[in-house]
C-alpha cells in the first residue's frame, strides 16, 4: 500500500485548516495517509481541542521560526521528508478550501494505477468573480508567451518520492512551486480540478498576489526570458536604426528592464537557501496520532 503525506502551510488560519482535515478524513477509503501542517511561524496557536480522525493515521505540525509564505514553507515541508520520513508520494494543499478535498480520491486512484512521476490538479473552473477570473486568463496567457508553456495549476498536486528529489536538487522550487515543476519535468499527468470556495473569511489570492505568481513562475525560467528579452531588444534597435525613429527604442528599453527586474526576482532561485531551510524549523510536534 502506497504511503501519502499531505502537507499543508498555514498562517493564522487553523479554524479553515483543522475543517479541512476533517473533509479530507471523510474522503479517505482505504488509503495510508499521514498530513503535516506547515505552521509559518503563525502568531495565533492551534485549538487544541483533542480532536480523533477514522481514517488518518496521524497529523503533525512543521513549526517553523520566521514566516516565510506559502511557497518556501512548502519547499522546507519537501525538504524535511525527504530526508527524515518514509512516503510514496506528497500531495500539498492550500489550508483553506480552495483545494477540494474531494478531488484526493483523483489523486489516489491515479497514483495507485499508473504510480506516474507527478501529477498536477489543473484548473477547469474557479469560484471567483469575473474580473479574477479574466485577470487569471491573462496571466497564463502574458506566462506562456514569457516561457512557452501554459501553467493550468498550483500548488495542489501529487509528487512521487523521485520527483520530490529531483524537485530539491533545483534551487527553482523555492522560487516558485508551479515553475519548478514545468520546468524540471517535461512529461506530466494531470487531473482536472475546479477551484473551491473558502471555508471561512475572504480568499487571500488578490490580484497583487497573482502578478507576483505569475512573475515568480517566468522569473523561474530566467535564461528563456533573457534570449527572448534579447531579441526584442535587437528587433525594436534594428527598427529605431532603419526608419530613423527614436520611438522605437522605447519598447527596446522596457525590454532591458523588463529582463533585468526579472533575474531580481530570480535571486530566490537559491538552492543553498533551499538546503539550509531546516535551520527555520523549530519542532515537530504531534497534534493527532491514532
Amino acid at each position: 500500500m502506497k504511503k501519502y503525506i499531505i502537507i499543508i502551510p498555514v498562517y493564522n488560519d487553523w479554524q479553515s485548516v483543522l475543517k479541512l482535515i476533517d473533509n479530507i478524513d471523510l474522503q479517505i477509503n482505504n488509503q495510508n495517509v499521514d498530513i503535516i501542517i506547515i505552521n509559518d511561524a503563525s502568531t495565533e496557536a492551534i485549538d487544541g481541542t483533542k480532536r480523533t480522525y477514522s481514517k488518518i493515521n496521524s497529523v503533525k505540525v512543521l513549526n517553523l521560526i520566521n514566516n516565510i509564505g506559502h511557497c518556501q514553507g512548502i519547499a522546507t515541508a519537501l525538504q524535511y521528508c525527504n530526508t527524515n520520513l518514509e512516503f510514496d508520494y506528497i500531495i500539498p494543499m492550500d489550508g483553506d478550501g480552495e483545494d477540494r478535498p474531494e478531488e484526493l480520491n483523483s489523486f489516489f486512484s491515479l497514483a495507485d494505477s499508473s504510480s506516474p512521476e507527478i501529477i498536477t490538479a489543473n484548473r477547469i473552473k474557479r469560484s471567483e468573480g469575473n474580473l479574477f477570473k479574466a485577470c487569471y486568463a491573462v496571466h497564463k496567457f502574458l506566462t506562456y508567451l514569457m516561457i512557452g508553456k501554459m501553467v493550468k495549476f498550483g500548488n495542489y498536486s501529487c509528487l512521487s518520492k523521485k520527483a520530490v528529489g529531483k524537485m530539491l536538487s533545483s534551487g527553482s522550487v523555492w522560487l516558485s512551486y508551479s515553475g519548478s515543476i514545468i520546468k524540471n519535468f517535461s512529461s506530466i499527468e494531470s487531473v482536472s480540478s475546479t477551484r473551491g470556495t473558502r471555508y471561512f473569511g475572504p480568499s487571500k489570492m488578490n490580484f497583487s498576489k497573482l502578478v507576483i505568481h505569475s512573475l515568480n513562475i517566468s522569473a523561474s525560467f530566467r535564461e528563456t526570458i533573457f534570449i527572448r528579452s534579447t531579441l526584442l531588444v535587437m528587433f525594436f534597435s534594428y527598427a529605431a536604426h532603419e526608419t530613423a525613429n527614436s520611438y522605437f527604442l522605447i519598447p527596446a528599453m522596457l525590454s532591458w528592464v523588463f529582463m533585468l527586474f526579472m533575474f531580481y526576482l530570480s535571486r530566490k532561485d537559491d538552492l543553498k537557501k533551499l538546503d539550509a531551510s531546516y535551520l527555520n524549523i523549530k519542532d515537530l510536534t504531534t497534534f493527532y496520532s491514532r
